[in-house]
C-alpha cells in the first residue's frame, strides 16, 4: 500500500478472512486414517496437514514456493531491565540471519523456504541487499512509561506488512510463516496477552532469554506497571497493540491480515 492503513481498512482487512475449508479438512482427516502408520504418530505434523487442506481447500495439496518472513524491532521497554541480553543483539541477529547463519535459515534450508528479513525498527542503523528497510521508528517507546507506540507509528508498520506480504504472493508464494527478532518483545506479547485475556499478568509471563526468578518478577512488575500506566482497551486490539505491543509485532499484524 503507498499510505499506510486507516483503522477501517485494518478491519476491511480482518473481515475478509476466510474460514478453513471444513470439507477438505475432514477429507484429508479421513485419509489419514486409511494410512499405514499408528494414528498420531506423526505428531502435530498431522494437524498442520489438516489446516493447510483446509487453507488450500485440496486434500492433498502440493506447497512448492514457501517464504519465512521475520519481522525485527526492538523495544524501549529493555531500559527497566526486563531481558537478559542488551538491545544490541537485535541487530546481531538480523546480522546472522542475512548471513544464513541462525537457526531459522537452517530450517528454511531445510523446507526449501527462502527468508525475508524485515526492519520495522530495529535501534541499529541496517543496510543490506538483502534486507527489506521499512524502518517506522528506533525502537519503540518505554511503555512503562507511556504507549509504546503512536497509532501512526502502529499504522505504518501494519502497513509494511502488508506490503511485504503482498510482494511475496506477486512472486508466486504458496505458504508464509512468520518470525520475530527483537530484545523485550516476549514483554510486549504477555503485555498484550494480560490485556486482551484479562488475566494476571504472571500467569502468561515467561523467561524470555532465561531470566532467574527474581528477574522474572521484576519483568512481570514492570508489565503490570505498563499496563496501569496505559490502560489498554481489552475491547480494542489496535489500541492494546499501539500501547504495549511493538513494531515488529505490528509488522506481523500486515502480515497475517493480508495473507488472510
Amino acid at each position: 500500500m503507498n499510505q499506510p492503513p486507516d483503522i477501517q481498512q485494518i478491519h476491511d482487512l480482518a473481515a475478509q478472512i476466510e474460514a478453513l475449508d471444513s470439507t477438505a479438512m475432514e477429507q484429508a482427516r479421513m485419509r489419514q486414517e486409511v494410512l499405514t502408520k499408528p494414528a498420531g504418530s506423526l505428531g502435530r505434523l498431522e494437524a498442520l496437514a489438516i489446516q493447510i487442506a483446509g487453507i488450500t481447500r485440496q486434500v492433498t495439496p502440493v506447497i512448492e514456493r514457501k517464504v519465512v518472513i521475520v519481522m525485527a524491532g526492538d523495544h524501549g521497554v529493555t531500559a527497566e531491565g526486563v531481558s537478559a541480553y542488551p538491545s544490541a543483539v537485535t541487530a546481531q541477529m538480523v546480522h546472522n540471519f542475512l548471513h544464513g547463519g541462525a537457526a531459522i535459515n537452517a530450517l528454511a534450508r531445510q523446507a526449501k523456504a527462502k527468508v525475508v528479513i524485515v526492519d520495522v525498527g530495529v535501534a541499529t542503523e541496517l543496510h543490506s541487499p538483502d534486507l527489506v528497510e521499512r524502518k517506522v521508528a528506533y525502537g519503540t517507546a518505554n511503555m512503562a512509561i507511556g504507549p509504546a507506540m503512536t497509532q501512526e507509528q502502529m499504522l505504518a508498520a501494519i502497513s509494511a506488512g502488508i506490503d511485504t506480504l503482498e510482494a511475496q504472493a506477486l512472486q508466486g508464494i504458496e505458504l508464509v510463516a512468520t518470525g520475530e527478532m527483537g530484545i523485550g518483545n516476549t514483554t510486549a506479547a504477555s503485555a498484550i496477552t494480560a490485556a486482551i485475556l484479562q488475566l494476571p499478568v504472571a500467569q502468561v509471563t515467561g523467561r524470555g532469554t532465561g531470566l532467574d526468578d527474581e528477574q522474572l518478577a521484576h519483568k512481570v512488575r514492570i508489565i503490570e506497571r505498563a499496563l496501569t500506566t496505559n490502560m489498554p482497551d481489552a475491547h480494542n486490539p489496535l489500541d492494546v497493540l499501539a500501547k504495549v505491543g511493538g513494531l515488529e509485532i505490528a509488522g506481523l499484524v500486515g502480515v497475517l491480515l493480508a495473507a488472510g
